[in-house]
């Protein structure tokens, strides 16, 4: 199944739904996060729109809590920000894990703030997120894929110049609208083997990111079962799994985002999202 959230010209509040063919079908629940947590599926609701006449938003438009990121999780990638920064190139040993605040969450179509004046930076991350269904804590890796809900797209935009000045990772991963989502979350079932998805990304129209999941070093259940241990994962955590090589900083000469950029971000079997950069 295909869940979104979403909202009309008539009542901007967003409600939870399920893509069927060209209409969204509203579903009982004040949220998807409300629709995760009670671990059943869900009853239709009458209520039905086509999808030309809604607004889509992130499918979790407030998570609970910050969103868990991990870095440094291709090799190639690896490789690209050791030689941006003229370091080692040593493949981390054990996943990497940081954190998004909830107020960088964006819609698959929203614009996205530049934030002239803080940051000169700005660069792109497509992304494979998870969204955990089943509460759980010391997750074996054998076990760790039953506690999926479902799979979406994110893009971890991130201000370069921030990351590095501030050494710790946060600050130049939580600006405000840094972190566009969805457009839908596909059902773990659905979606199949996480580790056989293309995730691209092309700024204007031109192919910056095209690899696939296949590379990442530590796969979906080895995260889980790192990230679980000893931390307790609930309904509607969102974990991001990392970027492929591509991105602006590893480019030469470098590139960044600026006001009126396109990004299109995409994951095979969930679809593609599409953010303008603007002065907001």
């Amino acid at each position: 199944m295909r869940y979104a959230s979403f909202s009309l010209a008539s009542d901007p509040r967003p409600r939870p739904g399920i893509i069927d063919n060209h209409r969204v079908i509203q579903l009982e629940g004040a949220s998807l996060l409300e629709v995760i947590g009670t671990g059943e599926r869900p009853s239709q609701g009458t209520p039905s729109y086509p999808l030309a006449e809604i607004r889509w938003h992130a499918p979790i438009p407030r998570p609970a809590k910050n969103i868990f990121c991990v870095g440094r999780n291709y090799a190639a990638h690896v490789k690209e920000g050791a030689a941006a920064y003229n370091r080692e190139a040593k493949l981390p040993e054990v996943p990497v894990f940081f954190t998004k605040a909830p107020t960088t969450v964006r819609g698959p179509f929203d614009d996205l703030p530049r934030h002239d004046g803080v940051t000169e930076q700005l660069d792109w991350e497509v992304e494979l997120a998870v969204i955990i269904g089943r509460t759980g804590r010391n997750i074996s890796h054998a076990d760790a894929l039953s506690h999926v809900f479902g799979y979406t797209v994110l893009n971890d935009i991130t201000a370069r110049d921030l990351q590095q000045r501030h050494t710790q990772w946060f600050k130049g991963k939580s600006l405000d609208g840094s972190c566009p989502m969805g457009p839908v979350v596909v059902t773990a079932d659905e979606f199949g083997d996480p580790q056989a998805k293309r995730v691209s990304l092309r700024v204007n129209g031109v192919t910056k990111q095209d690899a696939t999941t296949a590379d990442m070093i530590f796969p979906v259940a080895t995260l889980i079962e790192w990230l679980s241990k000893g931390l307790t994962l609930e309904p509607g955590d969102i974990i991001a799994t990392g970027t492929p090589e591509g991105v602006g900083m590893g480019r030469t000469p470098q590139e960044w985002l600026h006001a009126g950029d396109i990004l299109e971000t995409e994951v095979e079997g969930i679809g593609v999202m599409r953010n303008r950069i603007a002065d907001l």
